[in-house]
């Protein structure tokens, strides 16, 4: 497969991010599917870190899903193993051993038990892991290796990404200084039902196991499960968190202490940055979209319409020839089933008001709206007429490349 050009959307550079106490990076070479670049993440954690997990609602969710499943539960882990290039989904039996067997080499470099070690995977689907290669790229990891970057860690877990994905902040718990960093991966088979593609946040803060999955649950609903690229839910969407405790600040009894206001509004925030990171990288994608649906019923209706807005082939072929095509809307939003009011019925793009009360507006400017889809950074407003619930989701235009990329994926 050829070298994929950047995106155009794809912010100016990779964040600046500090080495986080607790968290040690460490990126291999494996040849899983790729020659000449790492295709292989080690993370280890310090002892006592909390962990949590949210992971792909799909069927047929990969054997390195069904495992981490069950190590997140248990709340604490010592170790993450990330490989790209083969998402070891679909694989049988086989599959699980090999997932059983990985655990055992990370855990033997990470000092730790297998079931204390994390696994995700990302690439192909239904070929057999060569788990052969991960032994000996982990057998030259000792206590003389060099600590990756966190913008070699991001480029080790990518595939069809064209550019490192990357966040971090700081805040105070009760006064006391913590820092969140975060990677992931992603730019095609997106449509989120729970998290990302792959993404691993990191903090330094104290926060015990069952306040972190609830911190980890409350920030994932307006971030990565409101981005769609293509409607197609991944077999191993992974996203972790991961708190290291190296901070010190006093530990909080539960979501609601006041002392994690702040906490919670800046994990929110740097998991909405990530999401939106992955749509920027849409595969093939010209276009950034936001799309507000407004007037519902309800939260969960006024999701449905946008998502539905959002995955139209037909509303997202038409941002990419730039053509103010609105029917492509309405109908959009009409298939939804989300409640709505014909009558009341409202269609903006870019801010232009172009359908009201059941029809087009008579006379407006498409000019306008034309103009405004030239551009790459596009918005589509629809009020329903039938409540006062609102709900934002973000997605990409649909271009010839995404097809030549998807067209030569195993290629």
């Amino acid at each position: 497969m050829a070298t994929l050009k950047r995106s155009p959307l794809a912010p100016e550079k990779f964040p600046k991010m500090h080495p986080l106490s607790g968290v040690r990076l460490t990126a291999l070479k494996a040849g899983i599917k790729y020659k000449g670049r790492d295709d292989l993440l080690m993370v280890r954690l310090a002892s006592g870190s909390s962990v949590a997990g949210v992971f792909t609602q799909s069927t047929t969710a990969s054997a390195p899903v069904q495992w981490s499943q069950t190590i997140a539960k248990r709340g604490k882990a010592r170790a993450i193993l990330i490989n790209s290039g083969n998402a070891n989904t679909f694989t049988g039996p086989q599959g699980h051993a090999d997932v059983k067997a990985t655990a055992a080499m990370a855990g033997r470099v990470a000092r730790c038990k297998p079931s204390e070690v994390l696994i995700a995977s990302t690439g192909v689907i239904g070929e057999p892991l060569p788990i052969d290669r991960i032994d000996r790229a982990l057998s030259r990891v000792n206590s003389r290796s060099r600590s990756a970057s966190w913008l070699q860690a991001a480029k080790a877990i990518g595939t069809t990404d064209t550019y490192p994905k990357g966040a971090t902040c700081q805040v105070d718990i009760a006064g006391t200084p913590v820092r969140l960093c975060g990677i992931a991966k992603g730019s095609g088979m997106i449509a989120p039902d729970m998290a990302t593609m792959l993404a691993f946040v990191f903090t330094d803060a104290n926060i015990p196991p069952r306040v972190l999955d609830e911190l980890l649950r409350e920030g994932v609903s307006g971030s990565f499960n409101s981005i769609t690229v293509d409607s197609d839910t991944s077999t191993s969407d992974s996203l972790i968190l991961a708190a290291t405790g190296q901070a010190g600040n006093p530990l909080p009894k539960s979501k609601s202490d006041p002392s994690l206001k702040e906490f919670r509004r800046t994990l929110k925030s740097l998991l909405t940055d990530l999401a939106i990171q992955v749509v920027r990288d849409g595969e093939g994608a010209s276009k950034f979209i936001t799309v507000d649906v407004t007037g519902s019923n309800s939260t969960a209706n006024a999701r449905k319409a946008a998502l539905s807005v959002a995955n139209s082939p037909l509303v997202k072929t038409a941002i990419a020839g730039e053509d103010a095509n609105w029917g492509r809307v309405v109908m959009a939003v009409g298939k939804s089933g989300a409640p709505l009011n014909q009558k009341k019925l409202c269609v903006s793009i870019g801010g232009v008001v172009i359908a009201r009360s059941g029809g087009r507006v008579f006379g407006y400017d498409e000019r306008q709206v034309a103009s405004h889809l030239r551009g790459t950074e596009i918005s589509i407003e629809v009020d329903l007429g039938v409540g006062r619930s609102r709900a934002r989701v973000w997605t990409c235009d649909l271009t010839h490349d995404y097809i030549s990329i998807n067209a030569d994926y195993r290629t």
